[in-house]
């Protein structure tokens, strides 16, 4: 049901790096629902907030701000306000990592001081900072026999150990976070997302999409824990508007395996060149998703996420470079 324009003034939103994958569906999510949106993104103007400015009820509720996530005063003037706050904008390398500490470090850790920060200041409601399974999984101590869930936080030194940075400094700026919010009395919860897969609604590749373009155009054997982005998105709105959420939230569907995502691709599209053999992976600790299931939170099947991300791909060309058409 639509809400009136005194509850969407009253029901204002911010969401951080508004333009990207998920982050665009939570828009999309929020302006359907009839919430006023303040959504930050780095240039208003730039060909890559277009998809934004399309969306339904866009025009009468979407607000576009110039920010960055180390210019705190630029936050603030997004977030003034606004009762609910969304801190989706976080780097994901599609590359290697060549300098962790400006490329990860710096907008992960300070970026999300600077959204609490504010959210503070502005007397947020309520702040659900997306985290990510990478703050969950490095932990070389949890139980082999027993599902992870979220008491399970990634080891540091661990991560330091093996140099994986992105993991670290998820698990770093999620760390910070909880102990801000404890600190200063902010409303917070957080959603661990595994892999995020399904369809786009920017123009340009991200990194997951990409990620699992190059598993099914190069063979590349890296069993995953999938979610499909609108499936994160609801989650995310879910854990706003359920007055009970609390804490943190692993958010993740299906445990994929490469040969089996190769398989139903063959099935499903016959024309495109996959990779015929995969050599087996070690497996991936289990997950434990009843924490979000409890809360109201279902996801749709592997396959029709898989469908629709092949169909994002054929409309925006993206997916020919599985027929050989085109390479990345």
């Amino acid at each position: 049901m639509m809400r009136t324009s005194i509850e969407m003034n009253e029901e204002r939103m911010c969401v951080t790096g508004a333009g990207g994958f998920l982050a665009s569906w939570v828009v999309k999510f929020l302006l359907s629902k009839g919430y006023a949106v303040h959504a930050t993104v780095r240039d208003p103007n730039a060909e890559n907030c277009a998809h934004l400015k399309n969306l339904e009820n866009a025009a009468e509720n979407l607000h576009l701000f110039k920010a960055d996530l180390l210019d705190y005063n630029s936050l603030y003037v997004a977030i003034t306000a606004c009762r609910g706050v969304f801190h989706v904008a976080s780097p994901v390398p599609s590359a290697p990592v060549t300098n962790p500490k400006v490329e990860l470090f710096e907008p992960a850790l300070n970026g999300t001081c600077n959204v609490l920060k504010a959210c503070t200041k502005a007397k947020v409601k309520r702040v659900v900072v997306v985290s990510s399974i990478g703050a969950v999984m490095l932990n070389p101590n949890w139980p082999t026999d027993q599902r992870m869930d979220e008491l399970s936080w990634s080891d540091e030194e661990y991560c330091k150990t093996i140099e994986d940075w992105y993991c670290l400094s998820k698990t770093e700026a999620e760390s910070k976070a909880w102990e801000y919010a404890k600190k200063n009395g902010l409303d917070l919860v957080t959603i661990c997302p595994s892999l995020i897969i399904g369809p786009m609604l920017q123009f340009t590749v991200n990194a997951s999409s990409l990620f699992l373009i190059k598993i099914l155009k190069d063979g590349i054997n890296s069993d995953q824990r999938m979610v499909d982005v609108r499936d994160v998105a609801r989650a995310i709105l879910l854990s706003y508007e359920k007055p009970e959420a609390e804490g943190r939230y692993i958010c993740s569907a299906y445990m994929a395996k490469t040969q089996g995502l190769v398989d139903k691709l063959k099935t499903m599209y016959p024309k495109y060149k996959c990779p015929k053999r995969i050599t087996e992976a070690e497996d991936q600790p289990k997950m434990n998703c009843e924490k979000l299931q409890k809360l109201g939170w279902e996801y749709i099947t592997l396959e029709e996420s898989l469908a629709d991300s092949v169909k994002c791909y054929q409309e925006k060309s993206i997916f020919d470079c599985l027929a050989g058409e085109k390479s990345f």
